[in-house]
């Protein structure tokens, strides 16, 4: 009789909380614009990304060839070796290591800034 009880009560009760339970998951729809809210709240508060052009690109890896740091081509391309010797002068000067041509070591390296990159 007792196991009758419990089995009858769990066919009662676990409906209930599957019921329960669908109703407060949202939606692929709901979870999706909640996703999407989310990105752009993040891109708000970071700002559009920091982007070097060719030139200064080329500009950085001269001055990484003059100090000895990086011995690629001039290329223009922040490829992996550009990249290493960017950390390595970052680290040489103080700076936050990234291994970017970011705002701070263009300036440090006294390359110009584009006027949107000013704006930015």
């Amino acid at each position: 009789m007792r196991s009758l009880t419990i089995a009858l009560a769990l066919a009662l009760v676990l409906p209930v909380i599957a019921l329960a339970q669908a109703a407060s998951a949202p939606t692929a729809g709901q979870t999706q614009n909640q996703n999407a809210a989310a990105s752009k709240a993040v891109a708000k508060r970071r700002g559009a990304p920091f982007r070097a052009t060719k030139e200064q690109v080329k500009q950085a890896q001269e001055i990484l060839k003059q100090r000895g740091l990086y011995t690629g081509e001039v290329t223009g391309r922040l490829d992996p070796a550009t990249r290493a010797a960017l950390r390595k002068y970052q680290q040489a000067e103080g700076l936050r290591v990234t291994g970017t041509l970011n705002r701070e070591t263009l300036e440090k390296m006294k390359i110009a800034l584009t006027e949107k990159q000013k704006a930015g």
